[in-house]
């Protein structure tokens, strides 16, 4: 092993820097880049590269703090430089319309859910369909169908049961 630190020295030694330094160099980092979480990936590579120069840190020449600090703003500013060699993105073209996102995900969930509605008695879907699918209140719903709204509260709430219990058993018919 010889005066060359191990990874297990190595890590002893970023946990060490953190702990001693990690908040200067986090407010630091802040006060170059003016955004928290563009600070935190600062001091995180920051810490990376002292992980792979621990030889170096643990000789004992030097600052410590000010290699951090060094090294931390020439994290920002190389990050500057390539933001700034970057072409300029170019705005939406305003007669083509942006592509439409894949809705397929939405489709099957709207199958599933219909056949699992089949399933249930022609009372708990026609009060499923009346509260979750035309958006109707208790009374409205109540309306529609004839009965008073505490029926139509019980039956929504049976109605649930038996609307999760089918989709319970499919998931487990699928799953097997």
């Amino acid at each position: 092993m010889g005066d060359t630190p191990g990874p297990h020295d190595a890590e002893t030694l970023v946990r060490t820097l953190y702990a001693e330094h990690g908040r200067s160099l986090l407010a630091y980092a802040v006060r170059l880049t003016g955004d928290r979480a563009a600070a935190e990936d600062v001091v995180q590579e920051t810490l990376l590269r002292a992980w792979k120069h621990a030889a170096d840190l643990s000789s004992g020449t030097g600052s410590i703090r000010g290699w951090l600090l060094t090294v931390a703003r020439n994290i920002v500013t190389d990050r500057a430089r390539a933001r700034a060699s970057r072409p300029a993105e170019v705005a939406d073209v305003a007669d083509k319309p942006p592509v439409a996102g894949d809705h397929s995900e939405s489709v099957v969930n709207t199958m599933v859910v219909m056949e699992a509605l089949d399933k249930l008695s022609p009372e708990h879907r026609e009060v499923l369909v009346e509260l979750y699918y035309r958006g109707r209140t208790v009374v409205e719903a109540a309306k529609e169908l004839g009965v008073p709204p505490g029926t139509v509260k019980s039956r929504s709430y049976y109605a649930l049961r038996a609307l999760r219990a089918v989709m319970a058993e499919e998931e487990a018919e699928v799953s097997r």
